[in-house]
This record gives structure tokens, C-alpha cells and sequence, in this order.
């Protein structure tokens, strides 16, 4: 059986970045994001630390599949996206 995956949308203290990922161990992940675990990262760059909204998949090439659909998508459609789960980005 193929191992499951998540994909998510987090952003910074001020709301200004989003940033969109694709894991297979989302606790973990979301961990290393607030940690900074990669310093010369994109998301260590941007204090990208708060996880706004994310989907989970049985099957991670499916979570990478709609990873690209969300990053191909706009700002405003990730927004929507958001504050379909998550309306006060909490």
C-alpha cells in the first residue's frame, strides 16, 4: 500500500506569505517550519510558522497532484480555499 499525504498552506505572523507543501508527516513538518529547521529555506526566510488549512490524502501522489493545482492557482483562490476551513486564519 502507498503511504498517505497532506497538503497544506501556512503563512507568516503578519498573514502577508502563503506558502503551500506537500508532506507525509504533517506534525513533523509543521514542526520543522516553526523551528526553522532549514535556515536558508524559503519558509525560514519568511517566518512561515502558522498552518492555516490542510487536506490529507491516502495516497501521497494524489496529495502532490492537488499541491500543484493549489500553487498553480491565485492568491485570491488559495484565500477562498483558506477561509473555507479556517475563516479567522487561526
Amino acid at each position: 500500500m502507498d503511504k498517505g499525504g497532506f497538503i497544506y498552506i501556512m503563512t507568516n505572523p503578519r498573514n502577508t506569505v502563503l506558502y503551500t507543501g506537500v508532506t507525509s508527516r504533517l506534525k513533523e513538518r509543521i514542526w520543522e517550519h516553526k523551528t526553522r529547521e532549514h535556515l536558508t529555506s524559503f519558509t525560514a526566510k519568511y517566518k512561515i510558522s502558522k498552518l492555516l488549512y490542510f487536506e490529507e490524502y491516502n495516497d501521497i501522489r494524489d496529495a502532490i497532484e492537488r499541491e500543484k493545482q493549489i500553487k498553480a492557482g491565485s492568491r485570491a483562490k488559495k484565500i477562498k480555499l483558506i477561509e473555507s476551513m479556517n475563516p479567522g486564519w487561526k
